[in-house]
Order: C-alpha cells, then structure tokens, then sequence
C-alpha cells in the first residue's frame, strides 16, 4: 500500500499496491503489518458498509468524542463520492481546516480518517457504495456532528447538494462546548 499524507497532519490517501496481469489484478485492501510500519491504526473492530441510491447526498459531517474516538478507514467500491474530513483537534495547527478527495470505484483510492475529525461525502453518482473499517465501537453519547455547510469551515463541496437527513441538516455550525473540542485535546 502507499500512504500519501494529506495536507491534515495525521490523515492519509491510502492507495493499493496492484500485483496483475490480462486476468485483472490482486492488492491488500489492508495489512496490519503496513498500517503498523506507516505508524498508524492497525486494529479495527467494525467495517460498516455506506449505500446511497441518489446522486447529490450528502452524509455527515460526524465523529465520535473520547473516549470513543474513531479512526475510519473509507473506500468506494460502487459509484464515486468526495470524501471530506475536518481537523477538530484544538492542538492542531490546521485545526477548523478540511480536505477533500475523490474516490471511486475506479481509483481505489481510500481515506485514513484519524481520531479527532469530522467526516462526511457527498455522492457524485447514482448507486454509491462504500465501505468503512472502523476502530472503535459505535457510542452514540459521544456522537456528535457538524454542520456540512459551516461558513466557518468553508467545505467547497463539487457538485449541488440534493439530499441531506434532517439529523445531518440540523448538525450546529463548529461550536467548542457542543463539538467537546477540550476532550480532543492530545491526539495528535
């Protein structure tokens, strides 16, 4: 695999190393042994799968406070989605800061989420699939969310937002005692 790091310190695009020939192609989707070596999470206790039928769907922005904090691991593998992650670590000096990649079924390529980001996508096909390893069991009293269109954070999403839940919709803009920005404190 290689790790490309993101302009978010700690945060990578994880492409797979593809070993092939006229019949297709055979690569780790993930080894434990290279998470280990590339210094970064190497244990994942759930992989959830993501299906959104419509084009223009927009899914967080979410995240999990400690001590439930998740490291996510995402890929699609039907369809193409941007893939938006947002630095909350008040430690970080590109804190309130975001990025954003494209991935596809076609590029492979994934997204090492770490602890203390929000994270969310916007689907830019019909019929997106993606999967997510995740570190860390789901905590609902630690779940929080932002708000996808924050001026504060400023995500220039690709395409026209269609469809957004109500929960996602009703997420508060970047709020340090809502979000538990002090519990994230120390994680970079």
């Amino acid at each position: 695999m290689k790790f490309t790091p993101t302009p978010l310190p700690g945060a990578y695009l994880v492409d797979l190393e593809r070993r092939g020939d006229d019949r297709g192609f055979f690569a780790r989707f993930f080894c434990e042994n290279e998470f280990a070596r590339a210094g970064l999470v190497n244990r994942f206790v759930q992989v959830n799968n993501s299906v959104t039928a419509k084009k223009g769907t927009l899914r967080g922005m979410h995240f999990q406070l400690p001590p439930a904090g998740e490291v996510k691991l995402v890929r699609c593998v039907k369809g193409a989605l941007f893939d938006v992650i947002v630095d909350l670590r008040p430690d970080s000096a590109t804190f309130g800061k975001w990025f954003g990649a494209e991935l596809t079924a076609e590029n492979k390529t994934m997204m090492y989420v770490p602890r203390g980001f929000a994270h969310g996508f916007l689907t830019l096909t019909d019929h997106v699939e993606a999967l997510y390893l995740v570190s860390d069991f789901y905590s609902p009293e630690n779940e929080r969310g932002l708000r996808y269109d924050d001026p504060k954070i400023g995500v220039h999403w690709p395409a026209v937002v269609h469809e957004v839940s109500e929960k996602d919709r009703n997420w508060p803009g970047l709020d340090a005692d809502f979000h538990g920005i002090e519990r994230m404190r120390g994680l970079l």
